[in-house]
Protein backbone atom coordinates (compact mmCIF):
# COMPACT_ATOMS: atom_id res chain seq x y z
CA UNK A 1 0.00 0.00 0.00
CA UNK A 2 1.32 3.34 -1.03
CA UNK A 3 0.31 6.95 0.08
CA UNK A 4 0.77 10.59 -1.44
CA UNK A 5 1.94 12.83 1.44
CA UNK A 6 1.82 16.58 1.38
CA UNK A 7 4.68 18.21 2.59
CA UNK A 8 5.83 21.65 3.37
CA UNK A 9 8.00 22.38 0.35
CA UNK A 10 10.50 23.31 2.94
CA UNK A 11 10.64 19.64 4.45
CA UNK A 12 9.88 18.23 1.09
CA UNK A 13 13.08 18.91 0.19
CA UNK A 14 15.17 18.31 3.32
CA UNK A 15 13.82 14.76 2.73
CA UNK A 16 14.96 14.39 -1.30
CA UNK A 17 18.25 15.83 0.34
CA UNK A 18 18.84 13.56 3.05
CA UNK A 19 19.08 16.06 5.52
CA UNK A 20 15.31 15.11 7.01
CA UNK A 21 15.56 11.76 8.22
CA UNK A 22 11.76 11.48 9.83
CA UNK A 23 8.59 13.02 8.87
CA UNK A 24 6.58 14.07 12.00
CA UNK A 25 2.76 13.68 12.29
CA UNK A 26 -0.17 13.81 14.29
CA UNK A 27 -1.86 10.74 13.18
CA UNK A 28 -0.76 7.14 11.88
CA UNK A 29 -1.85 5.41 8.31
CA UNK A 30 -4.64 3.49 9.19
CA UNK A 31 -3.57 0.37 6.87
CA UNK A 32 0.11 -0.71 6.47
CA UNK A 33 2.25 1.99 3.98
CA UNK A 34 5.59 1.05 2.90
CA UNK A 35 5.70 3.84 -0.02
CA UNK A 36 4.99 7.66 0.22
CA UNK A 37 5.13 9.13 -2.25
CA UNK A 38 5.29 13.13 -1.49
CA UNK A 39 3.44 15.80 -2.34
CA UNK A 40 4.75 19.05 -2.08
CA UNK A 41 2.34 21.73 -0.83
CA UNK A 42 1.77 24.99 -2.20
CA UNK A 43 3.62 26.76 -4.11
CA UNK A 44 5.25 23.80 -5.87
CA UNK A 45 1.99 21.24 -6.03
CA UNK A 46 3.67 18.68 -7.31
CA UNK A 47 4.92 15.05 -6.80
CA UNK A 48 8.60 15.28 -6.31
CA UNK A 49 9.64 11.69 -5.41
CA UNK A 50 9.02 9.25 -2.40
CA UNK A 51 10.41 7.71 0.32
CA UNK A 52 10.41 3.76 1.54
CA UNK A 53 9.38 3.75 5.81
CA UNK A 54 11.81 1.76 7.92
CA UNK A 55 9.10 2.41 10.41
CA UNK A 56 6.74 4.68 12.60
CA UNK A 57 7.64 5.66 16.56
CA UNK A 58 4.43 6.48 18.64
CA UNK A 59 5.40 8.33 21.49
CA UNK A 60 5.03 11.63 23.31
CA UNK A 61 6.30 14.82 21.31
CA UNK A 62 9.04 15.62 24.36
CA UNK A 63 10.07 12.09 24.05
CA UNK A 64 10.11 12.48 20.31
CA UNK A 65 11.80 15.34 20.34
CA UNK A 66 14.72 13.94 22.16
CA UNK A 67 15.22 11.29 19.66
CA UNK A 68 14.96 12.85 16.33
CA UNK A 69 15.55 16.59 16.78
CA UNK A 70 18.75 15.93 15.03
CA UNK A 71 17.34 14.28 12.27
CA UNK A 72 13.93 15.90 11.96
CA UNK A 73 14.68 19.47 9.89
CA UNK A 74 12.54 21.38 11.92
CA UNK A 75 12.59 23.81 14.88
CA UNK A 76 11.94 23.37 18.36
CA UNK A 77 9.20 25.86 18.30
CA UNK A 78 7.59 24.50 14.85
CA UNK A 79 7.74 21.05 16.36
CA UNK A 80 5.69 21.75 19.55
CA UNK A 81 3.31 24.20 17.82
CA UNK A 82 2.66 21.11 15.80
CA UNK A 83 1.48 18.90 18.21
CA UNK A 84 0.56 21.52 20.74
CA UNK A 85 -2.13 19.69 22.67
CA UNK A 86 -1.47 15.95 21.44
CA UNK A 87 -0.64 13.24 24.14
CA UNK A 88 1.00 11.28 20.77
CA UNK A 89 3.06 11.94 18.04
CA UNK A 90 4.41 9.71 15.44
CA UNK A 91 7.87 9.55 13.70
CA UNK A 92 8.21 8.04 9.88
CA UNK A 93 11.49 6.73 10.19
CA UNK A 94 12.84 7.05 6.13
CA UNK A 95 14.36 4.10 4.93
CA UNK A 96 15.50 5.56 1.48
CA UNK A 97 13.96 7.98 -0.59
CA UNK A 98 14.45 8.72 -4.57
CA UNK A 99 13.86 12.51 -6.13
CA UNK A 100 12.31 11.92 -9.12
CA UNK A 101 13.95 13.87 -12.31
CA UNK A 102 10.72 15.99 -13.23
CA UNK A 103 9.07 16.40 -10.80
CA UNK A 104 4.86 15.03 -11.50
CA UNK A 105 1.92 17.06 -12.26
CA UNK A 106 -1.07 15.21 -10.13
CA UNK A 107 -3.87 16.34 -12.34
CA UNK A 108 -1.68 14.28 -15.09
CA UNK A 109 -2.53 11.07 -13.01
CA UNK A 110 -5.74 12.07 -10.44
CA UNK A 111 -8.50 12.47 -12.79
CA UNK A 112 -10.02 14.89 -10.12
CA UNK A 113 -7.43 15.62 -7.77
CA UNK A 114 -7.36 18.14 -4.78
CA UNK A 115 -4.28 18.06 -2.74
CA UNK A 116 -4.99 15.55 0.67
CA UNK A 117 -4.86 17.37 4.23
CA UNK A 118 -2.47 14.86 5.25
CA UNK A 119 -2.47 12.06 2.58
CA UNK A 120 -4.55 9.99 0.09
CA UNK A 121 -3.63 6.17 -0.49
CA UNK A 122 -2.80 5.69 -4.16
CA UNK A 123 -1.09 2.85 -6.72
CA UNK A 124 2.27 3.23 -7.67
CA UNK A 125 3.00 6.59 -9.19
CA UNK A 126 6.45 6.83 -11.47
Amino acid sequence: MNVLLSIKPKYARAILAGEKKVEFRKSRFAKEVEKVYIYSSSPDQKILGYFIIENIVADTPEKLWKKFKNVGSITKADFFEYFLNKDVAYAIKIKSCKKYKSPINPKEIFKKFTAPQSYIYCGDIS
